[in-house]
């Protein structure tokens, strides 16, 4: 079979889980189980999500590679954003702050193991640019310190508050502050790749355009797409967010296991689906840039942008993170880094990561029961 027939094969496969996107409606409305809706609308997000990725290539492919490198940049994780959004719309910062982690260590851990695991198994030794690795590792590690900052000194900015109110403003401000440098640094991320062609968005954009088969659509039926897909992203995340309560009750699980793992992967399955692929075609330089890139994008892009969106609820988002959280984020952000170092990567390497996301994984479990 051809490698476009392949691909086309599994672009439908995808596409058909779009049949829950009215089956979930029917649910809400006509007062289904929690847990059904849940699972449907879920089940929806997963290939509205990849629609919004693919219109987004599309675009980017048209207007170029340094605007279109901006729009990829913006775009990569809309769908995150958007059930995030209605996560704090509704008060549930505890499962905002968890997706936020488990998005992060979703692509520096599962992500990254399966494409290593799986391209290393079909193609052996796989070898990549160590300057870019290195570069993308490197912001990785500054992610992680930023996120950890606020949480390290939290308590004392609350101790040495004269007031309850006076502790909240600092605490406030201090997020705030936080979130703008983070924003900063995201922006001056993306400004020095579209600027570099060696390792660029710009290039990471056309490699992916050489390797997945794109719809033959135009500009303006790209964009008609990527507005249907946004909303429909925005209209499961809603049904979505309002039966974690209840799903979270009857299934005994918690909101914190919820957001750090469940949540991470509905929004983000396609990307590491092509993240898997690239990996099996011997293309570990591309796949280890969706999966760094990705988690860059969560923490320098989506985590303060969260925080100022904040401000419009009544509750608002600090980038403050329980101990649980931040050991993660140490562990996945340590692990991905040494996996990023030497240029190579194999199978074992993949299977070891998906082992301590496993672990995580099970840890988490168990705190939230």
């Amino acid at each position: 079979m051809s490698q476009r027939t392949f691909q086309l094969r599994d672009l439908l496969n995808l596409n058909i889980l779009l049949i829950f996107f009215p089956i979930a409606l029917t649910g809400q409305l006509a007062g289904w189980s929690e847990i059904l809706v849940f699972i449907c609308s879920a089940l929806a997000i997963i290939p509205l999500a990849g629609l919004i990725g693919e219109a987004t290539e599309v675009l980017a492919e048209k207007l170029g590679p340094h605007v279109g490198g901006l729009l990829n940049a913006t775009m990569g994780n809309a769908a995150e954003l958007i059930i995030t959004f209605f996560a704090l719309r509704g008060g549930l910062l505890e499962l905002v702050k968890a997706s936020i982690v488990g998005s992060v260590l979703g692509n520096l851990l599962l992500v990254l193991g399966m494409s290593t695991l799986l391209g290393g198994l079909k193609n052996g030794l796989q070898t990549f640019d160590r300057r870019t690795a290195s570069r993308n590792a490197t912001l990785v590690i500054l992610a992680f310190m930023v996120l950890a900052i606020p949480s390290v000194f939290d308590s004392a900015i609350l101790g040495k508050a004269p007031t309850e109110a006076t502790a909240q403003g600092r605490e406030l401000a201090f997020s705030l502050g936080i979130a703008a440098l983070m924003i900063v640094i995201y922006i001056l991320s993306v400004f020095y790749t579209l600027r570099n062609p060696e390792g660029s968005v710009a290039q990471t954009i056309r490699q992916t355009q050489e390797i997945i088969v794109k719809p033959a659509i135009n500009m303006r039926n790209s964009i008609l797409l990527l507005i249907a897909a946004t909303i429909g992203v925005a209209v499961m995340s809603e049904i979505l967010v309002g039966t974690v309560e209840p799903v979270v009750k009857q299934l005994g699980l918690s909101e914190f296991f919820v957001g750090i793992i469940l949540i991470p992967i509905i929004g983000n399955v396609s990307e590491h689906v092509v993240a898997v692929q690239v990996a099996l075609k011997n293309r570990m330089d591309l796949s280890l840039g969706i999966s760094l890139g990705s988690s860059l994008q969560v923490a320098l892009f989506v985590a303060p942008v969260l925080v100022f969106v904040s401000l419009f609820f009544e509750q608002r988002l600090l980038l403050v993170f329980n101990p649980y959280e931040l050991l993660a984020l140490g562990v996945g952000t340590i692990v991905a880094t040494l996996v990023s170092q030497d240029g190579e990567s194999n199978w074992l390497e993949g299977a070891e990561l998906i082992a301590v996301y496993l672990i995580l994984a099970l840890a988490f479990f168990l705190v939230g029961t």
